[in-house]
Order: C-alpha cells, then sequence, then structure tokens
C-alpha cells in the first residue's frame, strides 16, 4: 500500500481532503514541542504543569499555547502530505486542517498553507481520537471526507471517512488498517531513521569525554584496574551526554530553526519522531547513572552533579552571559574529575586551575564562532544567547586571555615542589609551555579565520597541527616521567 508518486491523491472534485497535522502535515508533536519551550523559556513554570494537568489536557494546551508562539512558517512540512494537499487543490477540492492541537496553532498553519478550514482543540474539547470522528461526521457526514493521518488516534477518523491516506504508520496501526473497512494508502517515509537517530545523539561528540583518561595519565596510574573503570567512565559519560543532546535539542527547537546549519537537526526537522526522543533520553540516562553506582559512589555523585549542571544549563544559564561560558568549563572539568573518581586518584588542585581555564578559553572560542556565523550570514543577535554580535572582539580577548593564564598555572605547577613526586626530569615540561601557547593562539586564529565549525574541542581532535601539538606535550610529559 503505497503511493507512487508521492502527490497522487483521490480524485473526485467537491469531496472535503482533511489533514491531521502532528505527525502528518508536520513532522513533529506540537504539545511536546511547546511545552519544552514553555519551561525552557521559565523553568519554574514546570511546578505550574501539575495545575494545569489537572484541569484536563485541553486545559494544557490553551495554558501553553497562550504563552509560547508558534512560528508556522519554519515547522518542518513533510513534503509529500503538502504535494497531496496541492494535487487536491488543483482538483478543486476543499482543504481542510483537523488536530488535537490548540486552535490557536491549527489556525496559523492551516492559513499558512491556504486551508479552507480547520477544526482543533480549545480550552474545554481535546480534539482527538473519537471527539474528532464525530465532530468531522458533523461536518461532512459519514463517508463524506477523505482524511490524512499517521497514528493510533487516527484510526477511528478513518473508519468514518471514504478513504484514508496513513503517513509513515507504525506497525501496530499499520497492522489495523485493512479492518477498517476503507480503501486506504501508506505513505512510506523517505528520510534513513537510523541515520537520523545517530544524528540526534551526536557520538561524534563522545571525543569530548576521552577526558576522563588524562586523570590517569597524569596521576601515572597505568595499569589495567584503572584502564577498564576508566573505559566504563567513557561510556557512562557518553550515555549521559548523548541524553542531554536529546533534551537541548528539544528545548531548543524554535532557536534551532531559525539558525543556518542547526536547524538540519533531526528535531527541528522532523526526521526522528519528538515523542519517541523523549524515552530515549530517559533510557540513556538511566543506563548512564546505573554505570556509575557500579563503579563507585564517588564517580556517580560526580556524574549526578555533571548532569544537574548540564541540565540546569539547557534550561536556564546558556541564556547568561559569561555565566554560560563558565558552566561549560565546570562540565568539561568535571569530566577530568569523573576520571579521577572512577580510579581513585586524587585531584591536584593545579590540575583543576589548569583545566577550568583552558576550558574557558575553548568556550569562548565556541561562542566566538557562533558570533561569527551570524555575522557573515547577516543574521540577527541570537535570541537563546545573552550576546550581541558587536562582542565577538571582547570574546576573542577573553579567549586568549583565559587560554594564556592556563599555561601560567601549568607553570607554577612546574616551579612548584609537587612535581618532583611524579616526574624524574620535571625541568623538560618547560618545553610544554611554548607548544601550548602555539596551539591557544592557532586555535582563536584559526576560529577568526572561519575554520573553526561549531564546536572546538571536535575540530581540535580532527585538525592535524593540534593534534601534532598533543602529541608532543605528550612525548614531553613521558620523557620527564622516565629515567634515562
Amino acid at each position: 500500500m503505497t503511493i507512487d508518486p508521492p502527490a497522487a491523491s483521490f480524485a473526485d472534485a467537491g469531496i472535503p481532503l482533511v489533514v491531521d497535522l502532528d505527525g502528518t502535515l508536520v513532522r513533529s508533536d506540537l504539545l511536546v514541542e511547546s511545552a519544552f519551550a514553555w519551561v525552557g523559556a521559565k523553568p519554574l513554570r514546570l511546578f505550574a504543569l501539575p495545575g494545569l494537568l489537572a484541569r484536563g489536557k485541553a486545559a494544557l494546551k490553551a495554558g501553553i499555547a497562550a504563552e509560547t508562539p508558534l512560528d508556522e512558517t519554519r515547522q518542518p512540512y513533510d513534503e509529500d502530505v503538502l504535494a497531496i494537499v496541492e494535487e487536491a487543490r488543483r482538483q478543486g477540492r476543499p482543504i481542510h486542517v483537523a488536530s488535537a492541537s490548540n486552535q490557536r496553532y491549527v489556525a496559523a498553519i492551516a492559513a499558512h498553507i491556504g486551508a479552507d478550514g480547520w477544526f482543533a482543540s480549545d480550552d474545554t474539547v481535546n480534539l482527538s481520537g473519537e471527539a474528532k470522528a464525530r465532530r468531522l461526521v458533523e461536518a461532512f457526514g459519514e463517508k463524506g471526507f477523505d482524511y490524512v493521518g499517521n497514528d493510533r488516534p487516527d484510526l477511528p477518523v478513518w473508519a468514518v471517512s471514504r478513504r484514508g491516506i496513513a503517513v509513515s504508520p507504525p506497525a501496530s496501526v499499520r497492522r489495523r488498517l485493512p479492518s477498517l473497512g476503507v480503501e486506504m494508502r501508506v505513505l512510506e517515509p523517505r528520510t534513513d531513521r537510523l541515520a537520523a537517530w545517530i544524528k540526534l545523539l551526536r557520538p561524534h561528540q563522545w571525543a569530548k569525554n576521552t577526558l576522563v583518561f588524562v586523570a590517569m595519565m597524569v596521576s601515572h596510574t597505568f595499569d589495567l584496574a584503572a584502564l577498564g573503570a576508566s573505559l566504563v567512565a567513557f561510556v557512562a559519560f557518553s550515555l549521559a551526554a548523548s541524553a542531554i543532546y536529546v533534551v537541548n535539542d528539544l528545548v531548543d527547537i524554535e532557536a534551532d530553526r531559525k539558525h543556518p546549519t542547526k536547524r538540519k537537526r533531526p528535531l527541528a526537522a522532523g526526521t526522528v519522531p519528538i515523542i519517541a526522543s523523549i524515552p530515549v533520553a530517559g533510557g540513556l540516562m538511566a543506563a548512564a547513572l546505573a554505570l556509575a553506582l557500579w563503579l563507585s559512589p564517588w564517580f556517580a555523585a560526580t556524574l549526578v552533579t555533571y548532569l544537574a549542571l548540564t541540565t540546569a544549563y539547557t534550561f536556564d544559564l546558556k541564556r547568561k552571559m559569561l555565566v554560560d561560558v563558565v558552566a561549560l568549563a565546570a562540565l568539561y572539568t568535571l569530566r577530568v574529575v569523573g576520571g579521577a573518581a572512577a580510579i581513585g586518584a586524587p585531584v591536584s588542585e593545579w590540575l583543576l586551575g589548569f583545566s577550568m581555564f583552558i576550558f574557558t578559553s575553548l568556550a569562548l572560542i565556541k561562542r566566538y564562532v557562533e558570533l561569527a556565523a551570524r555575522i557573515d550570514g547577516d543574521l540577527p543577535d541570537p535570541t537563546n544567547r545573552n550576546y550581541r554580535k558587536s562582542d565577538l572582539g571582547v570574546v576573542a580577548a577573553l579567549a586568549a586571555a583565559s587560554g594564556f593564564n592556563a599555561v601560567t598555572v601549568f607553570a607554577l605547577y612546574i616551579a612548584s615542589d609537587a612535581v618532583g613526586r611524579l616526574y624524574v626530569h620535571p625541568k623538560l615540561l618547560w618545553l610544554a609551555c611554548p607548544i601550548l601557547m602555539y596551539w591557544i593562539g592557532r586555535m582563536i586564529i584559526m576560529a577568526q579565520r572561519r575554520y573553526v565549525d561549531d564546536d572546538p574541542v571536535l575540530f581540535a581532535v580532527r585538525d592535524r597541527n593540534s593534534l601534532l601539538a598533543f602529541g608532543l606535550v605528550t612525548l614531553i610529559l613521558g620523557l620527564a616521567s622516565i629515567p634515562w
């Protein structure tokens, strides 16, 4: 049961074509999307949710819609469904949108696509399932309309329609279509769902979690037990990071759709079902915490701190100028601390100081790159960050200052008494200072030349000169550690 070509529709001029909204016309769920945006704008609203829910789902949708605007021009519309709508319009058929979403959203989207009418939930009635079927029968009569839907709540509507189209229905719905006694067609998805899920979870970002191995290296704890514990810590941080990336993308959907590159993220583009992303994020977070508790209580405490801070960053801190940068630096540093907790090694003040300064520098470079992209794309100041494009020069200066302060901390460490307990030839460590200064300066210049992409850490992992610098520093640390 497929449509080929996708624009094919049911003929018969005058028979209304009714199109569902969430998951059909739009590859998203407006309630989930707007709820995350609603809470993301003011996190304390989370405590108001139980009160809204107690008044019913329709009241919940109305309350959120009243305070959360929708940009109907940037929604992830399904091109194949739009083609069906256009084909029906050419045949002279009336087009209607029917959705369980709130009427504020449905009216805006219906007007945007040029629909002749719409049906939606109001403050008291949740127009879903049987309620939607009854409303459409009242308007057009039983078997008096064709219906395009996608999921289980659409089954009662298809049952009273003349003919139906199911857009990428789940297997449980697909099995029930033949029993409806209605001529049905199935519109198959075009996107590669597996690739979209991988993109959503961002496994390439896991490279940042190799920071858990730093504690093993600087404490000179080289044994299989330490390596195994560090590997488990790496997996736990990676699972937790992927869970937070999903939450972050849920909160930032509207902002991402206005960004030249982030609009292609799976949730913003609608290539991953928004409803399915929530339990996946919860499962990843639960798995990360289970691994952490199995490893050690101290590591679990560190991971919980990381999750708390990154959640606060997602919902609030990232909107506060410079607070966001310090929070990002702390998140990187917590990976180092987590690595130490995993192997039971102490974390020196020198390592913490160096980490905070170097990671603050990288976080500032990240903000520099984002502002530069807005300047180059002639975009307005970001709405989800408290920075202006005119801040570009100051951000670069702060990045340089923080990076070179990290080198100063490293130099003071070399001159301290602590270094003699770990290194046979501590003075060799001075050779690492000019390499670090070169690398920090080069990163800022590469960002200014627009060679650094969205994340400077990932750029460094792929950059040949950065890898050479890291290799030389590692060689110097190794030579300083062994007698010769």
